[in-house]
């Protein structure tokens, strides 16, 4: 893999360590965590940092049933028919999205958005979405501009925009001062992993008017 460039913030990695990110931002921080190896590093600095925090937090009393309430919870057997989800070494998609996605690229069920590009939700809390792009080589994505944060994690392929060239295992975190007109290198189609926590703004009118339907 090529060398990774652009990684995570520090806020993004505090606030994953800590447990305070949308479910939608910790898949896409996850996913870059398992191919990077310098954040997967300083995620373990903030990871211990929090677990000296904790020892020195006062004990908070908890139900006197509390773990009577778990076991039998387990024995109940309520989760019995969830089997863990199956990963595949050889797969684009890495090892934390694959317990959110059934099947590899060309099996998917991609919904095409407009220009080419296709797009599959991921199921996750409301707080924030959270999408994977198919954006075929050499097609660019409508100009926009941002309400919210935008993770972006390319996971095969590259794109380029403004700011600078973006490349597997590389992430953008966009905010509102960032316009940019991302566009998929020739070669291959590019694969993202896209999460947002508020809806992009789109310059042009059709992406506005399609941008009720497709969500985002």
């Amino acid at each position: 893999m090529t060398k990774i460039k652009h990684h995570l913030t520090e806020p993004l990695l505090m606030g994953y360590a800590a447990g305070t990110l949308p479910e939608a931002f910790n898949l896409v921080v996850a996913t870059h965590i398992s191919m990077c190896d310098d954040c997967r590093a300083a995620l373990a600095g903030y990871e211990a940092v929090g677990g000296e925090v904790m020892m020195d937090t006062a004990p908070v009393d908890v139900a006197e049933d509390a773990l009577a309430a778990t076991l039998a919870l387990i024995d109940s057997g309520k989760f019995a028919d969830q089997p863990a989800p199956r990963r595949t070494k050889d797969s684009v998609f890495p090892g934390p999205l694959q317990d959110y996605v059934s099947g590899d690229i060309d099996s998917l069920k991609w919904r095409k958005v407009g220009g080419g590009v296709s797009q599959l939700v991921l199921k996750t809390s409301k707080d924030a979405s959270v999408r994977l792009l198919r954006i075929p080589a050499g097609t660019a994505v409508p100009d926009h501009g941002h309400r919210g944060t935008e993770l972006t994690l390319v996971l095969q392929g590259a794109f380029t925009d403004e700011e600078d060239r973006f490349g597997a295992g590389d992430v953008e975190v966009a905010n509102e001062d960032l316009h940019h007109t991302p566009v998929a290198e020739e070669g291959m189609d590019c694969i993202c992993l896209a999460a947002t926590d508020a809806p992009l703004r789109f310059n042009g009118l059709v992406p506005r008017i399609a941008q009720r339907f497709i969500g985002i």
